[in-house]
């Protein structure tokens, strides 16, 4: 026993000690990592530490400055006291605090805006692997400092678990997938817990991409075939792609699944369905199915809408083309509406309606009030831009990003003002960042804004999830 005791001590001792090694920063040719240069934050986040990547010459010295106000802190990591984070952030809220560094010759601004961020973030932890899984987690992570809670993991069940998404960022009302031996959706409804069997004998599959629609009464699904392909090419590794796709929307009050003719055409694959600001739009991404191992490039994706009746739950038969992303040669996906119905963000992509493995990946922001359309260009960069999601106040998206080495996607954060500019990006704080993202070995994947912790019952949702018992999904098609 003596030795045992002997064995853990040892063990929480090295793990618990921590020496900066800036040889390992080898993310950027910049001279500071993370590049927080010239970024827009909000008054409430997290310290952004970073460290200087020159391994030799003097030690720096770094200035923060707003009016009167100053803090220095000495060395190649700068590392914050929390305190004093937050009280310089609250002296500078609308304005400017000025970076001076004794060994860089500019000087850089953060910005730090009025309009705060939500309460924190939840995210898929996985492993960024091909043929098999290993641990995956949902987690929870606080915005203004650096804590995180493990929500499940697929060691409770022995199943895939997959995205969590939130009704507006509301913490008590969620909805997330669960693949494998105890298949099925979890969904919580204000503390009210339920494991539901979404396949029915009318769909293809179970349901996927998920999308609430404002009311909270109706969740937006797809049902996908995946399929995924391995490249005998360099510059690719590999290419996720459906065999085929549906849309339709859950009827929470009804236990109902609703389709139409419209979005569950037999010659056209609809996928990643997300409702208006208004809830009485439904947007989806659609493309005309082309033979896989010979036109996969071929395959692209417009983004589409169509009419929704929040009373009835009725589905409109006219689809209108919002981008055709087709005649420019790309292919559009995710679309994801602000909450103020200002602005909607996705994603486009050469071909295919899985940016995730496309380096070429980039956000674009189309305006719903004039119908323009752009790139992200100030929160873009040469990798891959995928999943994004907006904050409860439409001011702030966040992003994954494989920006840093091309492997491992890591959420990234830009500022939106009212007419629809966006800010440089900066990525997601941690109090050792270099050594965090160095040894964190999975991706962070899906990430989704919340407004408060998320009201997770572990317990409870593994016996739910292990129960053979579950609530079936009904079935009707649109009036």
């Amino acid at each position: 026993m003596r030795t045992i005791i002997h064995i853990a001590l040892s063990i929480l001792l090295v793990s618990s000690c921590y020496r900066f090694d800036p040889t390992e920063a080898h993310y950027t040719d910049g001279p500071i990592w993370p590049d927080y240069m010239d970024v827009t934050i909000p008054v409430n986040i997290a310290p952004l530490n970073f460290c200087y990547t020159a391994a030799d010459g003097p030690v720096p010295e770094t200035t923060f400055s707003h009016g009167d106000m100053s803090v220095t802190i000495k060395g190649r990591e700068v590392v914050w006291k929390a305190k004093e984070w937050k009280k310089l952030l609250e002296a500078a809220k609308g304005s400017d605090i000025i970076v001076k560094s004794s060994v860089l010759q500019d000087s850089w601004t953060m910005h730090v805006s009025e309009d705060e961020i939500d309460y924190g973030i939840t995210y898929r932890l996985i492993a960024p692997g091909y043929e098999v899984f290993s641990k995956i987690g949902i987690y929870e992570r606080k915005l203004s400092d650096y804590d995180e809670r493990t929500l499940l993991e697929n060691t409770q069940f022995n199943s895939c678990i997959n995205c969590h998404t939130p009704h507006k960022g509301d913490p008590d009302k969620y909805s997330f997938h669960i693949r494998g031996r105890h298949g099925g959706t979890l969904i919580n409804l204000d503390g009210e817990l339920g494991v539901y069997n979404t396949r029915t004998p009318e769909t293809i599959g179970s349901c996927g991409y998920t999308h609430w629609h404002p009311s909270g009464d109706y969740i937006a699904y797809s049902s996908n075939i995946v399929r995924q392909g391995f490249h005998v090419r360099p510059d690719k590794l590999i290419e996720v792609f459906d065999l085929d796709s549906d849309c339709q929307t859950y009827d929470i009050r009804n236990n109902t699944l609703i389709s139409a003719e419209s979005i569950k055409k037999k010659d056209v694959w609809e996928t990643y369905p997300a409702f208006s600001a208004d809830g009485r739009t439904m947007y989806f991404c659609a493309a005309t199915p082309r033979t896989i191992a010979t036109e996969f490039e071929q395959i692209r994706y417009n983004l589409c809408s169509v009419d929704f009746d929040p009373a009835t739950g009725t589905i409109g038969s006219k689809v209108d083309t919002v981008v055709f992303a087709e005649g420019m040669g790309k292919s559009a996906t995710f679309p994801r509406p602000s909450y103020d119905g200002r602005f909607l963000v996705y994603n486009i992509a050469d071909y295919g309606n899985f940016p995730l493995y496309h380096k070429e990946a980039d956000l674009w922001i189309l305006d719903l009030e004039t119908g323009e359309s752009r790139p992200m260009s100030k929160a873009n960069s040469d990798g891959t831009e995928s999943h994004h999601s907006w904050s409860s106040n439409s001011r702030w998206m966040m992003f994954s990003s494989r920006r840093d080495d091309g492997l491992y996607s890591r959420p990234y954060f830009t500022h939106i003002d009212e007419n629809g500019q966006e800010s440089k990006a900066f990525m997601l704080p941690q109090k050792h960042p270099l050594h965090y993202y160095s040894y964190q070995n999975r991706s962070h994947n899906v990430p989704e804004f919340v407004t408060g912790p998320v009201d997770m019952d572990g317990i409870s949702a593994e016996k739910l999830v292990t129960s053979k018992e579950k609530i079936q999904f009904g079935f009707r098609m649109s009036d």
